[in-house]
């Protein structure tokens, strides 16, 4: 894989839009499976959770972008550094859905802890193939395929 060249804010966008789809589904997912386990199923609070969620992250997700984006241009980016940066990811996004489930679950109990941690497992796999598919995409193809069909 080529260096890595800056991406535009669009494709930034996009990108967030896609992991939101896909880290909200989960996240909805895991609230909900939680909460069957300690015996008070929600499926309102799992969608409360999983909507807040969608954009508060998806803000935070452009601004991580961003500053990955000033850290990894010119560079080639290995798997050990798409393994960094979906650490990094992982702590800021795990603390801040720890916060959102503590708030609307009304308690930063254990089942806030237990959404957090099993988020924890399944999104660093989800996020780190997630980044490693982006990756292959060519810049300027997404914006192009746009442009064409108007």
């Amino acid at each position: 894989m080529g260096n890595y060249t800056k991406e535009s804010h669009y494709r930034s966008v996009l990108k967030g839009i896609s992991w939101r789809c896909i880290a909200t589904t989960d996240t909805i997912i895991v609230v909900l499976l939680i909460t069957t386990i300690n015996g008070e199923p929600s499926i309102e609070n799992a969608l409360k959770i999983g909507f807040i969620e969608f954009f508060i992250k998806l803000v935070i997700y452009y601004v991580h972008e961003r500053l990955w984006q000033k850290f990894l241009v010119g560079k080639s980016v290995t798997q050990k550094q798409t393994l960094y940066k979906t650490i990094t990811w992982r702590v800021i996004a795990t603390t801040t859905t720890f916060l959102i489930s503590g708030a609307v679950l009304n308690a930063f109990d254990e089942t806030a802890l237990y959404v957090a941690l099993a988020e924890l497992v399944s999104k660093f796999i989800l996020y780190y193939i997630h980044e490693r598919i982006w990756l292959r995409l060519p810049l300027g193809r997404i914006r192009n395929f746009f442009l064409r069909t108007k």
